[in-house]
């Protein structure tokens, strides 16, 4: 495993939108030990690989139930609502109340690449909305600037 450099807000990786990952290897693997490593060496919650300058549709989440990890991972369904403060590792320092859905159930494979479907509450709803985003391209700053023009 190693740490890998986290880009920062401004960094063109972090705007544009993640390929979906086609074959799972050795190589893919390692990229998912590396970014949880890094994720928990930088005192994260999830970690996207554009966040570590790769175009894949990769996520690694820990809210402290250990590691997530997330290939190709879609949004199935959300409920309910909750406001808090939110950061991003690529975006150090900074914290705004975002509103993101409280429940969110997730479909994405394993490092197996077999399918699954995960519920998070909470915490992990957030993560998974905010990883998510990142594979789009969106970062938590576009969701607040967007919830406060619309008040």
């Amino acid at each position: 495993m190693a740490l890998r450099n986290i880009v920062k807000l401004g960094d063109d990786v972090l705007r544009k939108k993640c390929r979906a990952v086609t074959m799972i290897d050795s190589k893919t693997h390692q990229l998912l030990d590396d970014m949880a490593q890094t994720m928990h060496a930088a005192n994260g919650v999830g970690l996207a690989a554009p966040q570590v300058g790769l175009l894949k549709r990769i996520v690694v989440i820990d809210v402290g139930e250990g590691v997530i990890e997330l290939i190709n991972p879609e949004i199935l369904s959300f409920s309910g609502e909750q406001t808090d403060d939110e950061g991003c590792l690529s975006v150090p320092d900074k914290f705004l109340p975002v509103t993101r859905p409280n429940v969110v159930k997730v479909r994405a494979l394993d490092r197996y690449g077999k399918s699954f479907t995960m519920e998070g509450e909470g915490l992990l709803a957030r993560a998974f909305c905010h990883e998510i985003d990142h594979l789009d391209g969106k970062m938590f700053l576009d969701v607040y600037k967007e919830q406060q023009k619309n008040k």
